[in-house]
């Protein structure tokens, strides 16, 4: 049996994660990754912040992480319910199939 549908959604399942995720989740993920980067630097290096690079820095890598995390999170998600659609897909194809073959089978005895 070929997995050609589930390698299909699961390739939809990508593109569409990655849609989402420029759309609806990479202003989020950088909003939250920034808020935590705050309270990170916020504890570790007194609460008003100076202008120092290091509680900058740790702010900034918070922001990327947020993305990429966000990023992660849209893509995966969408690309397993994209498979596992796909994986649907096949099994009911499948099983029509062997009943087709079945039917035949028993329609020549």
């Amino acid at each position: 049996m070929k997995r050609e549908a589930a390698k299909k959604g699961l390739y939809i399942g990508a593109g569409a994660g990655l849609v989402l995720f420029a759309i609806v989740g990479l202003l989020p993920g950088s909003f939250i990754g920034g808020v935590i980067g705050l309270n990170i630097a916020g504890s570790i290096f007194t609460a008003p912040l100076g202008e120092t690079i290091l509680p900058r820095l740790v702010v900034g890598i918070s922001m990327v992480l947020g993305v990429l995390i966000a990023g992660i999170v849209f893509v995966a998600g969408a690309s397993i319910i994209g498979w596992l659609t796909g994986c649907l897909v096949d099994a009911v194809r499948h099983s029509r199939i062997a009943d087709i073959e079945i039917t035949a089978v028993k329609a020549k005895h």
